[in-house]
């Protein structure tokens, strides 16, 4: 890899890989959503902000994402829209986003010879698991507008690298979680309510269970792929564990030291043949296949993330509930 795209790179993920990138030596193009205030997401507060080209543009729209690639060799992709339930609310801001997203980057990079493209997936395409631990071969199925439109994104990446021989990557990763996450999410959600002194949470469902990887690991695991010959495949990137909302939420309460009590708010569930009542990663594949190994256990990964929202708790709205 000589030149570096990343696209949603003043995103969660997006912005710890940028960051990583940068670390490892690698020269940057970081594509970030045009806004008039010209704001580059958390790209703004990064250590690395002067090592890094930032291109403003959209991922909806061809003629800007073909602008930015010229003259990259590799790019991951990670712009996308991932609040599920905002996807209830408007399916078709998904497909544009995630799955015509991916077409321009998918058509760009054809037509710019690139060497390495990583599409970023999610293990909500696999929906409840069917069998357990989940590997690359578990059925797909569309539970919710958003599965569906990353479902439609991996498989037009796919039929790239069948149909044109494009040197496409699937990275699938199962909950990603820490610093800088979105408040729509579970551990930011609970996390903010019990440091903001709320002693009632207000949450959806307690019985489904995730496989819960730290971002700066998950970064890791992108960056293993790129350097690997998986292509043509999918990899998830999990850690082979699953928790409970229920004790997940236990644990948060135990880290902070806050005794707060459970309230579940209709709102927050999802519809019943929506909800994905269990994720439980199988990484045999990515273990094996490259050098990634993770550094961060869930409760090592928790401290962190509460940490860093104590000292960042003005920029989320714990009274609210975030679509």
């Amino acid at each position: 890899m000589k030149k570096v795209l990343v696209t949603g790179a003043g995103g969660f993920i997006g912005s710890h890989l940028t960051e990583l990138l940068v670390e490892q030596g690698y020269d940057i193009k970081a594509f970030v959503r045009y806004n008039s205030r010209n704001n580059w997401g958390w790209l703004e507060t990064s250590k690395y902000k002067k090592n890094i080209e930032v291109i403003t543009g959209d991922i909806r729209d061809y003629d800007s994402v073909l602008n930015a690639i010229q003259g990259c060799d590799t790019v991951f992709h990670l712009a996308a829209l991932i609040g599920i339930p905002y996807s209830y609310v408007s399916p078709i801001a998904y497909t544009k986003t995630n799955t015509e997203g991916t077409y321009n980057i998918l058509q760009a990079s054809r037509e710019q010879d690139m060497e390495n493209i990583l599409i970023t997936s999610t293990s909500e395409t696999y929906g409840t698991a069917q069998y357990v631990p989940i590997d690359e071969n578990h059925p797909l199925v569309g539970q919710s507008p958003y599965s569906a439109s990353k479902i439609g994104a991996d498989q037009m990446a796919l039929s790239f690298y069948r149909s044109f021989d494009l040197p496409v990557k699937i990275v699938r990763p199962f909950n990603t979680y820490g610093p800088r996450q979105s408040a729509r999410a579970i551990i930011p959600t609970v996390l903010s309510q019990l440091l903001s002194g709320k002693t009632e949470l207000h949450l959806g469902n307690l019985t489904p269970t995730r496989d819960l990887t730290f971002v700066k690991d998950t970064a890791k695991g992108f960056l293993e792929i790129a350097k690997s010959e998986l292509f043509g495949e999918v990899t998830n990137i999990g850690m082979s564990e699953e928790i409970s909302i229920k004790d997940l939420v236990d644990m948060m309460i135990d880290v902070t030291g806050v005794d707060a009590r459970i309230i579940t708010e209709a709102q927050r569930v999802r519809p019943e043949k929506s909800e994905v009542e269990r994720l439980f990663c199988n990484n045999k594949k990515i273990i094996s296949h490259t050098n990634w190994k993770p550094d961060y256990n869930l409760r090592q990964g928790i401290e962190e993330t509460a940490t860093w929202l104590k000292e960042n708790l003005n920029i989320y709205k714990p009274e609210l509930y975030n679509v």
